[in-house]
């Protein structure tokens, strides 16, 4: 058997008698799917993936005999190569992940989620129907973010307001549609309004309110998403972005453009 083949489980791969595979399933070579593992029919699993990872707790108490929590893959997701997700992560249906994702327990993530390569969810976090995570983005516990968001590479969600801390924890919430740019930083707490936008190198200390812009750092509100204008000038209006981007997306998930075009 090739190392890849579609709707086959390699032979070097390991899956648990405790787990469920749903029909026409993938697995790579050298995957390992623990129990209490349910994978959705027509699901794709790449090489050197693992599901259902133990938590911390297995470790903790020796000879622990606790069922684990149970981790369910949404039918047709793909999950790719090297990607880590734990017990107690639920996904719906149609999930991507890149290479070398790291999904902690207690993660819930909706429908047409696009997870990059070499993100890092760190468990207890609840993210919406198809959001947009780019690579090398870091989302801390207790974090919201809602549907059709879009977070750009090396974007850093932070939960701690006294590092170390175990009892001031305070996640972000980005609300649906808001773009955080390539390298911001949000400090705990902090609310990005409904179709918002984060210019790139930021440090967010403050919310930023709906259909506001935010640049700097410390970030300032500069102005309306509706008056950021191409710089090119191809595009009659650029923000909010669903009036001018749409691809990738199932035919009626988005809204329509005059819905959400005015202020």
């Amino acid at each position: 058997m090739d190392t890849f083949e579609l709707g086959r489980i390699h032979p070097t791969a390991v899956v648990s008698a405790g787990a469920q595979v749903g029909q026409d399933v993938t697995i790579g070579a050298f995957s390992l799917v623990h129990p209490g593992v349910e994978v959705g029919d027509a699901a794709v699993i790449g090489s050197h993936c693992v599901l259902g990872e133990p938590t911390a707790d297995l470790y903790a108490t020796a000879g622990a005999t606790t069922p684990p929590r149970p981790c369910h893959i949404g039918e047709a997701s793909v999950v790719r190569s090297h990607t880590v997700v734990y017990a107690g992560v639920t996904t719906g249906a149609g999930l991507q992940t890149g290479h070398r994702v790291t999904i902690r327990e207690g993660s819930e993530i909706g429908e047409g989620v696009r997870i990059g390569t070499l993100c890092d969810l760190q468990g207890d976090l609840r993210i919406g129907d198809h959001v947009r995570l780019h690579s090398n983005v870091h989302v801390a516990q207790h974090s919201i973010i809602e549907d059709f968001a879009w977070l750009y590479p090396q974007v850093v969600l932070t939960n701690d307001p006294h590092p170390p801390s175990d009892t001031c924890l305070r996640g972000v919430t980005v609300r649906r549609f808001a773009v955080i740019s390539v390298g911001v930083v949000l400090l705990p707490g902090i609310t990005v309004g409904e179709h918002a936008l984060v210019g790139a190198n930021s440090l967010v200390t403050a919310d930023v309110p709906a259909r506001m812009v935010a640049l700097g750092s410390p970030a300032r509100i500069t102005g309306r998403v509706e008056d950021v204008s191409c710089r090119h000038g191809a595009l009659e209006q650029v923000y909010p972005w669903p009036v001018q981007f749409r691809r990738g997306y199932p035919e009626g998930v988005l809204p329509d453009a005059s819905d959400i075009s005015g202020p």
